[in-house]
């Protein structure tokens, strides 16, 4: 399963939790719904459909994924143990450039919302972890079990990994790139990332 599928159900998902989702109290689910209030709300925006506003809706949807996701925590885990190789400022880099690809792929997504249903089947958290459980009823019938892993930092809980299907999103880029670095080198990873956002 490609991580573009992946992206591309963890996003419609994340568009419809607005429609779907009961008043809970707060937590890990209703954190999800916030941010997805607020994308759906610039999706919504006439003021912002117009092609000159392109680059504006953009911005506001990154800062609101922005909130949500714990990139550095995405990008370590996405790593594993080549993290521990990097210098600091490779590092950052890297947090920028794996957080701009999963960025860019949901937004090329957000088209794709087409009013599946979604079913929540509930939240779990120990300690400073939590899972939130849903599933996704395409119009064919189809269910698709959908999982979001996130972790308590402050006082707010940021994602920092997606499993559609049983398939981890962040288990599916780590092998990816562990291909790719024990293939050729960290560095040509880097180079591929660089050029998906160049393409942008």
């Amino acid at each position: 399963m490609s991580p573009t599928y992946l992206i591309r159900s963890a996003w419609s998902l994340i568009l419809m939790m607005a429609i779907a989702a009961p008043a809970l109290a707060a937590g890990p689910m209703e954190e999800i719904k916030q941010t997805t209030d607020k994308i759906l709300s610039i999706l919504a925006n006439p003021a912002l459909k117009a092609p000159s506003k392109t680059a504006e809706r953009e911005r506001l949807i990154r800062q609101a994924v922005d909130e949500r996701f714990d990139w550095g925590e995405m990008a370590r885990r996405s790593l594993a143990t080549h993290w521990a190789k990097r210098t600091a400022e490779e590092r950052k880099e890297f947090v920028s450039l794996f957080a701009d690809l999963l960025e860019r792929t949901y937004r090329k997504k957000a088209e794709d919302y087409s009013g599946e249903k979604v079913l929540y089947e509930g939240e779990n958290k120990e300690g400073d972890y939590a899972t939130v459980k849903v599933k996704i009823v395409t119009q064919k019938n189809k269910d698709i079990p959908v999982e979001y892993r996130l972790k308590k930092k402050g006082n707010g809980w940021l994602i920092y990994d997606v499993s559609i299907e049983g398939v981890s999103l962040i288990n599916n880029y780590r092998t990816q790139f562990n291909s790719i670095i024990q293939q050729s080198s960290y560095d040509n990873l880097v180079k591929k990332l660089r050029e998906k956002a160049e393409l942008k």
